[in-house]
């Protein structure tokens, strides 16, 4: 019979992701002693996409709470964005997972069938591949201008879903 202690941690337990061969040196660093030890930044993005994704908390925030639980969910979704910072990837792959967040926002926020495309539609998950396979080139500042874009157009989705639920109560009174 196993503990509650233990059945937390089987529960909290991310399964370890399959990394292509040629991905493996992304996804591991050196320690002093040669050793490999996992990236904590990597870890973080990966138990996001598990819990939001494969557990399904993005599309039963969505459901819940409509509009607001998808800018829950993608708001959740800018700490897999942090890690990517922290782990220096090239901002193109960082304006896309800002918009792929920006894209399951807007999607998730259309009533009841927001929920369904939360389900099937996973960019936390998408966003973990991008930055499994981040790309190491040298950015360019006009790389960063598609950054800034892009967090423009995440702010929108961001506040979309949550404007269109107050106009909705304000009509209705």
């Amino acid at each position: 019979m196993q503990t509650p202690r233990a059945r937390v941690d089987d529960l909290l337990r991310v399964p370890e992701p399959e990394v292509e061969p040629r991905l493996e040196r992304f996804a591991t660093r050196s320690s002093s002693g040669g050793a490999e030890r996992r990236l904590p930044e990597l870890e973080i993005a990966e138990r996001v996409a598990f819990w939001m994704d494969q557990r399904y908390l993005d599309p039963i925030l969505g459901f819940v709470l409509p509009g607001a639980g998808d800018a829950i969910g993608a708001a959740i979704g800018v700490v897999t964005i942090v890690s990517a910072f922290r782990m220096r990837a090239h901002p193109v792959i960082i304006a896309r997972m800002f918009l792929n967040l920006a894209f399951d926002s807007v999607l998730g926020s259309i009533p009841l069938l927001g929920a369904v495309i939360d389900l099937f539609y996973r960019a936390h998950t998408r966003n973990l591949k991008l930055l499994q396979t981040r790309d190491l080139r040298a950015s360019r500042p006009s790389d960063w201008v598609v950054v800034g874009g892009a967090v423009l157009a995440f702010v929108v989705a961001l506040c979309l879903p949550i404007i269109l639920v107050i106009a909705a109560v304000s009509w209705f009174w």
